[in-house]
């Protein structure tokens, strides 16, 4: 099969972008993949476009966000934003924006990166701000939309930080013992996030989709 798709990936130098990038420029579903972010990525592939850019100016750079699958890892902490205003702007303005301008370019899926607990009616700024993201993403006329809610992510992260590393070995101990009705939080490697997220694409569906924790995780194994 000779491929014919687009892959156009915003993050990909985050915990799951940076594995699914890889992945996205091995598969046979793609014959270009486009990254968009601020800085560019040392990397040359013959599939690959980079798109460089001040993800403020999305929309001067329309035309070249043209893609059939749009896979959107973007997203920080608060503690990295610095603020609140800083944090809205990375994980609702951003990916709002990502999905219209693309919707607008006729691309057929979106698939994103939310998190357990999303609820635009939250108590909790973050489980707040990802709720109102994926309200606003789902009235984007995109053929299929994919929602991906894992818990929390394990894998190798730039920045280390005492309090997540140990939080990362309690989870792998807990792990095994959440089962049943709480299997949906355990902690999920950000390489089965990636996984899940191509095959996903893969069925080529139809309307929104949520993909829980637990279900990333067997999806992604």
């Amino acid at each position: 099969m000779t491929p014919q798709k687009t892959a156009l990936i915003a993050g990909a130098t985050g915990l799951v972008g940076s594995t699914l990038l890889p992945l996205l420029l091995a598969s046979e579903r793609y014959a270009k993949v486009i990254t968009v972010g601020r800085r560019p990525l040392p990397l040359v592939h013959p599939k690959l476009e980079q798109r460089v850019m001040d993800l403020d100016q999305l929309e001067e750079n329309r035309l070249g966000l043209i893609a059939d699958d749009v896979y959107c890892c973007l997203g920080t902490t608060m503690r990295q934003a610095g603020s609140k205003e800083a944090f809205y702007k990375v994980d609702y303005l951003y990916v709002v924006k990502l999905a219209a301008i693309t919707a607008g370019n006729f691309a057929a899926q979106f698939l994103v990166v939310s998190a357990m607990g999303a609820d635009a009616e939250s108590r909790i700024y973050y489980n707040r701000v990802k709720g109102e993201m994926e309200d606003a993403v789902r009235q984007t006329p995109f053929r299929v939309i994919h929602i991906f809610r894992p818990s929390l992510l394990l894998g190798e992260r730039r920045e280390k930080r005492l309090g997540e590393q140990i939080g990362f070995v309690l989870m792998k101990l807990l792990n095994p013992l959440l089962l049943g009705p709480l299997r949906k939080y355990r902690a999920v490697p950000a390489a089965a996030v990636a996984r899940a997220m191509i095959r996903a694409a893969a069925e080529d569906g139809g309307g929104v989709r949520v993909h829980l924790s637990d279900e990333i995780a067997e999806s992604g194994r």
